[in-house]
């Protein structure tokens, strides 16, 4: 298939200019905190991690390429004491964490958080901390530079969420969330008419590094007239030990939300320059459900590939798993309950299938509970 269009990172300044965006300053980043301390979702605020992904949610008919159930591993918990410093000068804090990317290096876990001023508010930061998997009884260390992405770019005016980090290339790639108001200018140059857009636009954002310290912003991977100014995912296979993995010949991106409302796959050669196009690789209709994200893709290394999808069934949410071969990966071949809904991606420790999250913190605890499979031996402690 011809890609529709192809977006390099070097030729966004013609529709940066074209979106009419809402200028970020430091105004409007502490109109934005304001907004997000008084922030109140029930729906998303009850969301409790084992109702997606522990045993029960599997049912007794599980199948043999099926990842998880999952159970908590208390030893990997990580927790942020203190508030990190403020760059903006606007008074932000953090009572939440949630939505992170995990990987492993070196003997080493990397942890790339969303830290929000409220769960599952706007305003958010993205963290980072690491764990030396080589000392029994090593703690979470925090990055002293955190947060490590905060918003710089209009197109990042109301948050940089949800980090899903990949190896690649020799590199390190973290693909995040902007989120930005939409004015009525840009709504008019680019209509949403099969995915209706609100006040809020998402952009996929890139950053890229050479040791998971220093990070090069390069801003958004897709083209306005294609997201129809949302576009949210940035699922690329990833491997057992968090590298991008090219199926065909090339890197893969899944994306299921935005799009104007069509399921789009990215391609790229390098991971810095992607074209999308539409296909229709996902089909819920056995359990009758509405997708809402596509959370994460992973190659199980027997020749699957596992798309991990959050939706819901008669109103409720819930995840699923389904099933590819590599060498056809747009053509399912099983879906099935439970999941481990990490939007950052799942890997391998100690052999353990593996990820975090936040959702079962208790209100005001800025703490992530790390998931691993129901299975085998914990890390010594």
């Amino acid at each position: 298939m011809t890609p529709a269009s192809t977006s390099t990172t070097s030729s966004n300044t013609s529709t940066d200019a074209a979106r009419r965006l809402e200028p970020l300053t430091p105004d409007a980043l502490r109109a934005v905190l304001d907004d997000a301390l008084v922030h109140e979702n029930e729906q998303t605020g009850a969301l409790a991690q084992l109702t997606f992904s522990g045993p029960a949610a599997y049912g007794p008919e599980r199948p043999d390429w099926a990842v998880g159930p999952f159970e908590p591993d208390p030893d990997l918990t990580f927790t942020l004491e203190g508030q990190w410093g403020d760059p903006d000068g606007i008074g932000w804090t953090s009572s939440s964490l949630y939505n992170p990317s995990m990987v492993e290096h070196d003997g080493t876990l990397h942890l790339f958080y969303r830290a929000s001023p409220v769960k599952e508010s706007l305003g958010s930061r993205i963290g980072h901390a690491t764990l030396d998997l080589t000392a029994p009884g090593a703690s979470w260390v925090d990055d002293p530079a955190n947060p490590v992405v905060r918003p710089t770019d209009d197109l990042e005016l109301l948050g940089t969420e949800d980090p899903k980090v990949y190896r690649a290339e020799g590199r390190w790639w973290l693909f995040y969330n902007g989120v930005h108001p939409i004015t009525e200018e840009a709504r008019a140059a680019f209509p949403s008419t099969g995915y209706p857009v609100g006040a809020v636009g998402c952009e996929m954002m890139l950053a890229v590094s050479d040791d998971l310290v220093t990070w090069q912003r390069l801003g958004p991977i897709a083209p306005p007239e294609q997201t129809r100014l949302w576009a949210k995912g940035a699922v690329v296979p990833r491997d057992e030990h968090g590298g991008a993995v090219r199926l065909g010949g090339e890197y893969l991106m899944f994306v299921s939300e935005g799009f104007d409302g069509v399921l789009h796959v990215g391609r790229s050669d390098d991971m810095r320059t992607w074209a999308f196009e539409p296909v229709d690789y996902l089909d819920l209709s056995s359990v009758g459900g509405h997708l809402h994200e596509v959370a994460a893709a992973i190659v199980t290394g027997d020749g699957h590939l596992v798309l991990d999808v959050f939706h819901d069934v008669d109103g409720r949410f819930a995840a699923s798993q389904a099933r590819y071969d590599v060498d056809r990966p747009f053509e399912q071949l099983d879906l099935t309950p439970g999941g481990s809904l990490s939007w950052g991606g799942l890997s391998r420790v100690d052999g353990r299938w593996t990820f975090a999250q936040g959702w079962d913190a208790p209100p005001g605890r800025r703490e992530l509970y790390v998931y691993r499979e129901a299975a085998g031996p914990t890390r010594a402690s």
